[in-house]
């Protein structure tokens, strides 16, 4: 059962610490590299901004964004501006996004977001929650996967795990941290793949953030996920 105000309180506690990190920043190290594939920090500052405006237009109704096209033009557009100017428009669309659910009556309608994808509303704060606390670990900045809130990291890999349950280029895998035991993919044939290591490592994977070294693999090779 999603708690929605509970996860919007996680979202501004996560969002206040990526713009106080960031903040540490100057308009050069912007421009750099970030660790996602040919994004620099700017892109990645830009992409939150933007992805926060696009839930807004979710609550109200409207199409998340107005086409893939036109999102990422609006993430290469807004990702050469300086330091100050990104902070603050991650910090205005967080706070535009904040009051958009506050105003939002029924919190169990089904609302859609990007390719057809649709969700309950209650499950939007937490898919924002995503968001933010991965990409603070994108901006390498010295905010790692080991310092995600262990409620998050949980609910994360939850997450992902339902989200390859039945894919059919994903072979069974049982998912576990040694505590918390978790089962995903297909299953044409066989036991499948027992995949063992720390809810980080085990994050990384999933998420597609690292390649999966750090766990233990029985019953097969580490299976390779589809991209998110």
């Amino acid at each position: 059962m999603m708690d929605h105000a509970r996860d919007l309180a996680s979202v501004r506690e996560a969002t206040d610490r990526l713009l106080t990190a960031a903040a540490r920043l100057d308009n050069a190290a912007v421009t750099q590299p970030s660790r996602l594939p040919d994004w620099t920090r700017g892109h990645v500052l830009a992409h939150l901004a933007r992805n926060a405006d696009a839930l807004v237009n979710v609550f109200a109704g409207r199409p998340m964004y107005t086409s893939g096209d036109a999102r990422d033009a609006d993430i290469e557009r807004d990702a050469r501006r300086p330091l100050k100017t990104q902070l603050a428009d991650v910090r205005d669309s967080a706070d535009r996004l904040q009051d958009a659910a506050s105003t939002l009556s029924d919190w169990s309608r089904t609302v859609e977001l990007r390719n057809g994808v649709t969700d309950s509303a209650s499950r939007v704060p937490f898919r924002r929650w995503i968001e933010v606390e991965l990409h603070h670990v994108d901006l390498g900045i010295g905010y790692e996967l080991e310092d995600l809130p262990e409620e998050f990291m949980e609910r994360e890999i939850a997450f992902l795990v339902d989200r390859f349950a039945g894919h059919p280029d994903v072979p069974l895998t049982h998912v576990t941290d040694g505590t918390r035991a978790w089962t995903t993919g297909s299953a044409p044939s066989g036991s499948g793949v027992a995949v063992t290591g720390t809810a980080p490592a085990l994050l990384g994977w999933l998420a597609g953030r690292r390649d999966g070294t750090a766990l233990r693999v029985e019953g097969g090779a580490l299976p390779s996920l589809p991209p998110l």
